[in-house]
């Protein structure tokens, strides 16, 4: 819950916007600052102070615990210019926060963290625990200092300026039961998963106890588990729930069919009577794959009385993962922001030269830039799988959308199921003209690319007749090359046997970059000549009309029906 506390009518104002924006994110505290700063603070995870930061900072001083516990603060001025995150950056989400309380307010972000401010990852917002030394190493990182990157663990990580040689400070990656050395941080990402099975009735203590003597005597941490695992037979089981309570990890249950179809070592007649399944402890870790660590063991009674629980540990395969990333047409405001995370996400970027210019700045210090030239898209794409498959964080970047005569296809032809693959979309270059048009896509249409250097011709024009046959508005893609110069006089031949030459045409070259260009033509006076690779030819269908220097093409049919009638009239 975010607390909201305001002092005057115009933070009054600008909190109310916030309250209206997210109901059920946030609380109004009333009455005396103080006492709604202190109130706030006791029950929220964060607060936004419409105050001066000097008056938060006396008024919240006597509360600060722990960085680790003490709710995320951002303070907004009277005149609502700036969202500052005061206190809890990373552990309390307030640099977040500020962004979000920014883009609802018009307000500018102010984040002072160092990490963030030079953009290298803090290591405590990597999303799993870490240990040891976090603000020494976070420092020689931001100092340039050398720092070693020991992983036992091949698991995918953002830049982090680290090398796997030597170096005074150490960021280990392990799920082993280790202390950190000095000047090294442990960082623990969740490789385990730990398979769970109870007698009805089993105290969640003997559950517990299970894991922990697993997990000590196999030498692994418990900061390392990814989730409990169990049958759906137990999934309202207490002592398991409870179990995955405390751990704070969630439980994850399969059906009895799933768990019996996974080859286990030790089945055992007992649950395949009581649940259908010969294994759950081993059956549920092992579900997606991985590594058995401890294979089945039972809890051990102080009293003497049968086990009423077993458990089995799996570290999972780390698996890389590859984001396929739609940059837009060009300009920065049509990027949108989960592309952008994903550039920033990236250990590793794979893309053509000229697009990777685009958006360096906007890479974390330490990101392996892959780029290559035109023509080299396939090798482009199996680089990308590699590096994921080596279990790297990969983004591969292309114009436009990524799925639109874009890097997505080769990618996702090379990849297989052995990495996750997070496709992101963007603005096309259809529809960033389209915009600049005015509504030539308001019915159906199509895209078709004349580069015929990966498409036979003969399917190129099959496509186009049908489009012009099916009254399909059209917008072709790579119209015209120096080298390819006769495929667009044949396409717009083709339209021009279906449609009037009349019918309007728009031509948009380079949409939305600085030296953007665009005009309204129609389908016979149209020159090819003033076409080329960067422009996008959209022609109108029967229907699409120039309308006050705008091209339009109506939702529907009745509208140019309606028109003729009354043409028809005069």
């Amino acid at each position: 819950m975010i607390g909201l506390i305001s002092a005057t009518s115009a933070g009054a104002t600008a909190r109310d916007r916030l309250a209206a924006a997210w109901p059920d994110r946030t609380r109004v505290y009333e009455g005396p600052v103080g006492d709604a700063v202190r109130a706030a603070f006791a029950e929220c995870e964060q607060l936004v102070c419409f105050l001066a930061t000097g008056a938060v900072v006396r008024l919240i001083a006597p509360l600060l615990g722990d960085k680790r516990t003490d709710p995320g603060i951002v303070c907004v001025d009277e005149g609502g210019r700036f969202a500052v995150s005061l206190v809890g950056g990373h552990g309390g989400g307030a640099n977040e926060l500020a962004v979000d309380v920014g883009e609802l307010l018009a307000a500018r972000p102010v984040v002072t963290t160092a990490t963030d401010a030079v953009g290298v990852p803090g290591l405590d917002t990597l999303g799993f625990p870490v240990e040891g030394d976090v603000a020494g190493v976070t420092r020689a990182l931001l100092d340039g200092e050398p720092v070693a990157l020991d992983a036992e663990l091949a698991w995918p990580l953002p830049p982090l300026r680290v090398s796997a040689g030597d170096g005074a400070y150490v960021v280990r990656v392990t799920d082993r039961a280790v202390e950190p050395g000095e000047q090294e941080v442990v960082l623990r990402p969740p490789s385990l998963v730990v398979g769970v099975g109870a007698s009805k009735g089993a105290p969640v203590n003997e559950v517990l106890g299970l894991v922990y003597d697993a997990l000590r005597e196999a030498g692994l941490s418990a900061g390392n588990i990814a989730e409990l695992a169990t049958v759906d037979a137990k999934a309202d089981e207490p002592g398991i729930v409870q179990a995955a309570q405390r751990l704070s990890v969630p439980l994850v249950t399969y059906s009895a069919e799933e768990l019996a179809a996974v080859e286990v070592p030790n089945p055992s007649d007992a649950p395949l009577a009581a649940v259908g399944t010969p294994s759950v402890a081993e059956a549920a870790a092992l579900v997606g794959g991985g590594e058995l660590l401890v294979p089945k063991r039972k809890s051990e009674r102080a009293d003497g009385q049968p086990a009423m629980a077993t458990c089995a540990v799996v570290r999972r395969v780390a698996r890389g993962r590859l984001a396929v990333v739609g940059l837009g047409p060009g300009a920065r405001d049509l990027l949108t922001p989960r592309a952008k995370a994903e550039l920033r996400r990236a250990a590793v970027l794979v893309g053509l030269d000229q697009y990777v210019d685009q958006i360096r700045d906007l890479l974390r210090p330490g990101t392996l830039v892959l780029e290559s030239g035109l023509g080299a898209e396939e090798e482009r794409a199996r680089t990308a799988v590699a590096e994921a498959r080596k279990g790297q964080t990969v983004a591969l970047i292309g114009s436009g959308d990524a799925g639109v005569y874009a890097m997505a296809s080769p990618a996702l032809a090379e990849a297989s199921d052995d990495i996750d693959v997070v496709g992101v979309p963007g603005v096309t270059a259809a529809l960033a003209a389209a915009a600049i048009l005015g509504a030539p896509l308001g019915h159906d249409h199509v895209s078709i690319s004349l580069s015929d250097l990966h498409t036979p011709w003969e399917i190129i024009e099959r496509r186009v007749r049908a489009a012009a046959e099916a009254d399909i508005v059209v917008t072709f893609y790579n119209p015209r090359s120096r080298g390819r110069d006769w495929q667009l006089p044949k396409a717009l031949a083709i339209l021009a046997g279906h449609r009037e030459p009349t019918t309007p045409v728009g031509v948009v070259r380079n949409a939305s970059r600085p030296d953007e260009s665009s005009r309204l033509t129609t389908l016979a006076a149209l020159d090819p000549a003033t076409v080329d690779m960067m422009t996008v030819v959209t022609v109108g269908n029967t229907a699409t009309r120039d309308i006050a220097g705008r091209m339009v093409t109506p939702r529907g049919y009745r509208w140019q029906a309606a028109q003729a009638t009354e043409e028809g009239a005069k």
